[in-house]
């Protein structure tokens, strides 16, 4: 197995578990000891794993000042932490190379977008501040911001006219798009009109439309609409999500993905 392959297994595995044996690597990977105590240095050294006594831990990103003491940021991240984690997992997985992916702002696509950090030959767009930060030191990684303001505090979400006029020009294969509720007769909404009009024109932009939402968002609505479920390709959540809560999405040819 060559050597970006098997780092692109440890850190899937790392996602999965958090932490590994050297062991569990050698055993998973089918390489030597000397070939994965490599791979983990080459990662260490990137900032994505922690090397421990006889295994590795994956390394959350660092956050930036303004994000690490905003508490209405970290309230809502730290909400069903371990339902977003294996929702951005499961997602990012359906990113290919030399792709050009959409992220608008919400801590489930920041999940989704952490998993990119050692992907190479893709194109990021987002309206996230948050996420531009976190990814702007990705080599592998292309990734652009759209102009605009922050109309509330804690959401890092670039919105207004600037935002959408400069989504005009751009074209996505996929867009993930975080929702303060799905249902199947209002569409997917979230709170400000400004946020709602941004994410549209990204999902206007884009060949499919993915929305991550945990099994909390299924049949709310909140009041600004970003677009009716029509346009709803795929809807990953967790596995609290009911056969009842998803039957409907699904009959309308949705593909749901519970992880």
């Amino acid at each position: 197995m060559k050597a970006r392959n098997r780092a692109d297994q440890i850190l899937r595995e790392l996602r999965h578990k958090g932490s590994v044996s050297l062991d569990e690597l050698i055993t998973g990977l089918g390489a030597s000891a000397a070939s994965v105590r490599r791979d983990l240095a080459k990662l260490e050294g990137k900032g994505l794993v922690r090397r421990t006594h006889g295994g590795a831990m994956l390394v959350e990103p660092l956050l930036y000042e303004p994000f690490r003491y905003d508490s209405l940021f970290q309230n809502r991240e730290q909400h069903r932490t371990a339902e977003k984690r294996r929702i951005g997992l499961a997602a990012a997985e359906l990113i290919q190379e030399n792709e050009t992916v959409g992220f608008t702002a919400g801590t489930t696509t920041t999940h989704v977008a952490r998993n990119l950090r050692n992907r190479h030959n893709i194109r990021v767009i987002t309206n996230a501040i948050n996420i531009a930060m976190e990814l702007s030191n990705c080599p592998g990684l292309k990734t652009f911001v759209t102009g605009g303001f922050v109309q509330w505090a804690g959401s890092f979400s670039l919105v207004g006219q600037v935002a959408m006029s400069s989504l005009s020009d751009m074209y996505m294969d996929r867009v993930f798009v975080s929702v303060c509720g799905i249902d199947v007769t209002r569409g997917i909404t979230v709170i400000e009109p400004e946020e709602a009009l941004t994410f549209r024109s990204m999902i206007h932009q884009a060949k499919q439309t993915i929305v991550v939402a945990d099994s909390t968002k299924i049949g709310i609505v909140t009041p600004a609409l970003i677009c009716p479920i029509s346009d709803v390709h795929v809807l990953i959540t967790d596995t609290r999500a009911s056969d009842k809560a998803i039957a409907p999405f699904l009959e309308r040819g949705i593909d749901v993905q519970r992880v």
